[in-house]
């Protein structure tokens, strides 16, 4: 339990092997909004599982599904942050599903499955460049995730529950095992400058890191375009594609 300034409660519930179950946080007032809640499921072995360590997916569930077909603009779908202007920004952390959800996957199941994370679209950071081997992030580039910081916290401001997952990736260069660790290191990263420099809620955030496995430009050199940090709203996987939370009520 973390217990801020104003009094508000951020409730974090693990298992035994430090499994996430649920996140909660509890107002002042007792009010309470489940964030995150990864105990659906839980106790048995979900099917695809042997897929899934296959996958890389250790620890994890493996969803298979086919890629979604996309309707919208290319451009829209991934969105450079680059180039992109804030209104477009803000759209793309609300945007829904490509296709339809469903059912509701656990977190568990978002983070080991791509082709369900790919039902929504993302944002790619290529404001950041990582160098080779790095998980810095340089204090020029950290002033260009403000505008990805006030997304999120305009989103979290319309709806509490909101769920975004900082995503990090690496270059084909080194092996896997390295790398994997590597981009969970760069994804902690962003997550903390988010929060720290940008005040977003880190109880909104999840992390994961995937090394190589979804390289943007196919090559098995280096690659700055590679090494990269993205990000995607992912609540309408973990509650199934419903409607969002209405707002808290004022106070």
């Amino acid at each position: 339990m973390v217990v801020r300034p104003d009094g508000t409660q951020i409730i974090t519930i693990n298992d035994r092997d430090g499994r996430m179950l649920r996140r909660i946080r509890r107002d002042q007032r007792g009010h309470e909004v489940i964030i995150i809640d990864n105990s659906r499921g839980y106790g048995g072995v979900g099917a695809g599982v042997a897929a899934g360590v296959v996958a890389g997916a250790i620890g994890g569930y493996f969803v298979s599904l086919p890629p979604p077909r996309i309707r919208i603009p290319r451009d829209r779908y991934i969105v450079e942050a680059e180039d992109a202007p804030p209104e477009v920004i803000y759209d793309t952390l609300l945007a829904p599903p490509v296709e339809p959800i469903e059912r509701a996957y656990t977190l568990d199941e978002v983070r080991y499955s791509p082709m369900v994370r790919a039902r929504m679209p993302s944002i790619d950071l290529d404001t950041i460049n990582f160098e080779t081997g790095s998980w810095d992030i340089a204090p020029d580039q950290a002033s260009k995730l403000r505008v990805i910081a006030d997304g999120i916290n305009r989103a979290i401001s319309r709806n509490p529950s909101e769920v975004f997952l900082i995503e990090g990736h690496t270059d084909a260069v080194g092996n896997d095992v390295d790398n994997l660790s590597l981009s969970d290191r760069r994804a902690q990263s962003a997550a903390e400058l988010l929060t720290q420099q940008f005040q977003v809620p880190p109880e909104n955030l999840v992390t994961q890191g995937y090394g190589e496995q979804s390289l943007k430009v196919q090559t098995d050199g280096p690659s700055r375009e590679n090494r990269r940090v993205t990000v995607r709203r992912i609540t309408p996987l973990l509650n199934g594609g419903t409607a969002s939370a209405a707002p808290p009520p004022p106070r």
